[in-house]
Formats: C-alpha cells, structure tokens, sequence
C-alpha cells in the first residue's frame, strides 16, 4: 500500500471517529424519571449547555463551507513551473520542465486543498463534541445516565 493511499484511509477514519464522537448522546432515566421530566430535563440541559459553551448545535451542525474548483493562490503551481524550468534547463528542455512542474504543482495545491478541508470538518465535529459533553454532564448532574 502506498504512502497516500494509507494516508487517504487514515483521514477518512479519523473523520468518521469524528463523526461518532459528535452526536447527541442517548439519555436514560436513574432515577426514575417520567418521560415528561426527561422532556424538560433535555431542553433546560440543551439550553444549558448553549449558554455555557457558547455554542450553538445549529448552526455548528451545518457543513463547513468546501473548498472547491481550482486549486490556485498557494503559488504551488508557479513555485513548480519555476523550478522544473531550472531543471529543465539544465536537462537542456526549460519548457517541458516547467510543464511537468506546473502539473506537479497543482497536485500538491489540490492535497493542500483536501487538507483544509479535511481539517475544518474535524474542526466542527470537535466543536459538536465539547457542546454535547456539557450537554450530558448537564444530563448527569440531574439524575441520568449517559451513554
């Protein structure tokens, strides 16, 4: 196996490690509890938790804006053109050189691009995550289990 293709499976593992980490944890009543106390019990604890977290699951739920199209203005694609030039150069053909580092380029703006969007997805299932671990100490300190 290849050094991206190990790469691309541990990202997507992570990213749905992370997945699981940020839902809303199941609820049940310890002591007792009627449906309608659990009822009010979810609200104030999800109210709670907004207000001491500062989080809000709405809008932290909605997907991360993805960077898409070309993958340009990391200068990745002029830094390869400009050194396969050199090496082409030397090899006595500048052009094809700084074709094939113009193409070299660009795959390594499109990984830099993945990348960022890999990392604001974690980002907003961490966020999740810090929102429903108050959510569910919330849920503790009033007589529930949590799972």
């Amino acid at each position: 196996m290849n050094r991206i293709t190990v790469s691309i499976a541990a990202a997507a593992l992570a990213t749905f490690a992370s997945f699981a980490l940020a839902q809303k944890p199941i609820i049940y009543p310890a002591k007792g509890q009627s449906a309608e106390q659990q009822k009010k019990d979810d609200g104030a604890c999800l109210s709670w938790a907004k207000q001491n977290t500062g989080i809000d699951p709405a809008v932290a739920s909605a997907p991360p804006p993805q960077k898409t199209g070309p993958a340009v203005g990391g200068g990745e694609r002029l830094k390869g053109a400009a050194g396969g030039a050199v090496i082409g150069g030397i090899a006595g053909d500048a052009g094809t050189g700084a074709a094939v580092g113009t193409v070299v380029g660009g795959a390594k703006a499109r990984r830099n691009q993945k990348a960022e969007n890999q990392q604001a997805q974690q980002q907003q299932q961490q966020t999740l995550a810090t929102y429903y671990k108050a959510y569910g100490a919330c849920m503790e300190g009033r007589g529930y289990t949590v799972k």
